[in-house]
């Protein structure tokens, strides 16, 4: 889910890049029924000329105001090349908005929640290894171990680097064995912000076994089935099983230097994709209409019906910056561009999403945007829209900033190809290559597996993980090889160096166990 630091995943995002914006609200700017009327006027004509302006296919958004959704629609197809439009009840995959929505089912499930643990406190500050005692990190002491809270992965703040386990996600590894893995990466330092989709899934399982139960059923029964949210899950299978739900697609024939084009031409992406791994960071799936739902519970800090829902504590908690950053438990926390308090979050896949959620809790004023494209800043540039004339910081009608182009600007980069040699020609006279027989064989490494390395019609062919994922490898110079990585944690046109030297190989694209993406060779059956 998106490899960038900035603005993460996916498949991907982390939330949205307000700092690259010059804050400063109206002194006299504030929230009122006629603006938010006004304001939603504007974005029903916007959204459509946006739509076309990007060539994403669909779009659904809903707004709610002072507990109340006084907005939900859809815009645009579900999917390219078919009649069937969005609507407000149109199933969207959520991608990283799943963080934001899964921090709230733990504080539904910490002290002062419904569904907190009788006689026994669990909260943001609760060891990891009490209720997931097999959890653990290649911490220098074990007293590190100890110290790991679910607040620390629920803030990105464990040491685990940028998106550390997507890889193995991709290559067919399951959650509990991504998880049981990650002892395995080379950390950073404990307490330092870096994104990671397992870290934070291991807190949501660690709660979803001390609940005895597992996350996604814990999920409908906390949070989803009390608000009435009856098109969302965190399972993918109920998402595939939707009659109204939007397709993922993505760019035909993107490149990185062409990215800003607008509008691009979208295809079905298959196979969708499946983000049941990282369910917590990454795999609900959800409508405009009940994300109103969650928006409201969440603005009126846990009380659903007049009665606690979720903790209070906790979710204030959760929406609070940790010292020195701007991310608390699963949220995004600062002043939006035009300076008003905000809370917020992104997310995006690859392979054919991109959504964004932004609420200003001091208006009671929030807005869910579902897109059914991989990130053009669509999503974001709807939400600061409807933020700018709700807050009265344009008029109606009067210039504003091109929210559109801001944020496409600054996605640029997630297009960025990755490996040393990506976007280079073959030399025109590379070394020789190795006898191909030199090459081939079993080659395992303890954090990625087994991969296996055969002759082919075409050459030599990569095959490695669960999943059997293969790659064809092209000979560059010498011993190096090169090869196209694919799944959600890679960028269009990456390229990966495949090095085989001394009975080993060393794969660019897996550097980030403790090994270097060393792979060593087998020994062959006797």
């Amino acid at each position: 889910m998106l490899r960038r630091s900035w603005l993460l995943s996916a498949g991907g995002l982390v939330a949205l890049p307000w700092s690259m914006s010059a804050g400063g609200g109206s002194a006299d700017a504030d929230v009122t029924e006629a603006r938010v009327r006004d304001a939603l006027a504007a974005i029903d004509q916007q959204v459509p000329q946006w739509l076309a302006r990007t060539g994403v296919p669909g779009a659904s958004v809903s707004v709610v105001f002072r507990g109340e959704t006084v907005h939900a629609r859809g815009y645009g197809v579900r999917r390219v090349g078919q009649a069937a439009a969005v609507d407000a009840d149109t199933v969207f995959q959520l991608a990283s908005v799943s963080k934001p929505v899964g921090a709230t089912v733990m504080a539904v499930c910490m002290p002062g929640g419904a569904h907190a643990l009788a006689g026994r406190l669990v909260d943001w500050n609760t060891p990891i290894d009490q209720l997931l005692p097999d959890f653990a990190l290649a911490y220098p002491s074990p007293a590190d171990n100890a110290r790991l809270t679910l607040g620390d992965l629920y803030a990105h703040r464990s040491g685990l680097p940028d998106h550390a386990g997507d890889v193995l996600e991709d290559m067919g590894y399951t959650r509990s064995q991504i998880l049981q893995r990650l002892r395995l990466v080379a950390l950073k330092p404990y307490g330092s912000y870096d994104y990671t989709n397992f870290g934070l899934t291991a807190a949501a399982q660690a709660m979803a076994q001390a609940q005895g139960i597992d996350w996604e059923s814990l999920s409908q029964h906390a949070l989803y089935e009390p608000l009435g949210m009856r098109r969302t899950s965190s399972r993918f299978a109920d998402f595939a099983a939707q009659d109204n739900r939007a397709w993922g697609h993505v760019v035909a024939g993107i490149s990185w230097d062409s990215y800003g084009a607008m509008p691009a031409r979208y295809v079905v992406q298959e196979p969708p994709r499946r983000p049941d791994a990282q369910s917590p960071a990454g795999g609900v799936s959800s409508s405009a209409a009940d994300m109103a739902q969650w928006m409201k519970l969440v603005l009126a800090g846990g009380v659903w019906q007049g009665k606690p829902l979720a903790s209070a504590a906790a979710l204030q908690a959760a929406m609070t910056a940790r010292p020195g950053g701007k991310y608390g438990y699963g949220f995004n926390v600062g002043a939006d561009p035009r300076g008003h308090a905000s809370v917020s979050h992104s997310g995006a896949f690859l392979m054919g999403a991109a959504t964004s959620v932004v609420l200003w809790p001091q208006a009671q004023l929030g807005i869910t945007v579902l897109t059914n494209a991989p990130p053009r800043g669509l999503a974001e540039a709807i939400a600061l829209r409807l933020g700018e004339l709700a807050w009265g910081d344009v008029a109606v009608g009067q210039s504003s900033t091109d929210w559109l182009a801001s944020m496409q600007a600054a996605m640029h980069d997630l297009y960025k190809p990755e490996g040393r040699l990506a976007g280079e020609q073959p030399p025109a006279q590379p070394e020789a290559a190795p006898p191909l027989a030199d090459c081939t064989g079993r080659y395992v490494n303890d954090y990625f597996g087994t991969a296996q390395v055969t002759v082919g019609q075409g050459g030599l062919l990569l095959t490695i993980g669960p999943a059997a994922v293969s790659y064809p490898l092209r000979h560059w110079s010498g011993r190096v090889f090169v090869f196209s990585p694919g799944g959600e944690s890679a960028a269009p046109q990456s390229l990966s160096t495949v090095e085989f030297a001394d009975g080993a190989m060393r794969i660019e694209r897996y550097a980030e166990d403790l090994s270097h993406g060393l792979f060593t060779r087998a020994a062959a059956a006797s």
